[in-house]
């Protein structure tokens, strides 16, 4: 395993560990919620905005590691089909493809997270900024997978 695949590996797992540290938290605080509003018949005005960034962060981290193990769902009919040789080719294409919309989301992410470094968010009071982050840094995460990929594929071990 190369040095670049034991990193992929290594942040693929910090993140699931994240992954499931985020949606128990999620699941508390919609849980706290329901029982405030329906039991106590008083809201706690800030859980759903929490419940709605938890679950953008769980997002944008889930597709990462759904990216890693190679479980999106996708169209294979002529992949499959394909000689060896081609296969190689579409999967060279396919990463490269893919590379091209990560660095769009680590650019532009980045951009729009400049963007909104000013504004706060109306319950939590939290910078927005620190929200829009995901999206730079879920891109930074797809293109060192995608770079392992991209070697394997290139050393004929994946297709």
């Amino acid at each position: 395993m190369s040095p670049l695949e034991k990193v992929s590996s290594f942040i693929n797992k910090a993140i699931e560990y994240l992954l499931f540290g985020m949606g128990l938290s999620m699941t508390f605080v919609v849980a706290l919620q329901v029982f405030f509003r329906y039991v106590l018949n008083q809201s706690l005005f800030w859980t759903e905005e929490l419940a709605r960034y938890m679950l953008v962060w769980l997002s944008f981290l889930g597709a990462t590691v759904a990216y890693h193990r190679g479980v999106h769902p996708g169209i294979d009919v002529i992949f499959v089909k394909a000689p060896p040789g081609m296969r190689k080719a579409f999967a060279l294409l396919v990463h490269a493809a893919s590379m091209g919309l990560f660095v769009v989301m680590v650019v532009y992410g980045y951009q729009f997270a400049y963007f909104v470094r000013l504004q706060i968010t109306p319950a939590l009071g939290l910078p927005k900024w620190v929200i829009m982050s995901i999206i730079p840094l879920s891109g930074a995460v797809f293109i060192l997978h995608c770079l392992t990929l991209l070697l394997k594929t290139l050393r004929g071990e994946a297709h």
